[in-house]
């Protein structure tokens, strides 16, 4: 197992996620959870790492409803970040080089495809006044 060293801005997930082990998880690595909390949600006990952004996540949504909570959050990009990972994978499901170095390398070529379909596919919007 690779060990991560990058920083770990967000983490987003459906209301699946809305557990305490994952806020505990996501704030141990310094995170941000933007995770709605479920249907019949209750608040925690202040005394685990990341009830307190779980709490407050639970006061916005019945504040701002969930619909807007969503748009303020940045949510709504999660299901953008789904729907490229199914494009990522209708190009290969596995990687299959035995070495990480060349499963890295197959990756890259993955997403250098995509991004080339992508820009393909964007149109050129001019302004006509």
């Amino acid at each position: 197992m690779r060990k991560l060293y990058e920083t770990i801005c967000t983490v987003s997930g459906d209301g699946a996620y809305d557990t305490k082990g994952c806020h505990t998880a996501i704030a141990a690595r310094g995170a941000a959870a933007v995770i709605p909390t479920r249907k019949n949600a209750q608040y925690w006990k202040e005394n685990a790492a990341g009830a307190k952004a779980r709490n407050e996540t639970l006061r916005a949504t019945r504040y701002l409803d969930r619909t807007l909570w969503k748009k303020w959050s940045g949510y709504h990009l999660r299901s953008l970040v789904e729907t490229k990972m199914r494009c990522f994978k209708l190009l290969g499901e596995r990687a299959m080089a035995r070495e990480f170095e060349r499963q890295v390398a197959k990756l890259q070529v993955r997403l250098a495809i995509l991004n080339r379909f992508t820009r393909l596919g964007t149109p050129d919007t001019i302004r006509v006044i």
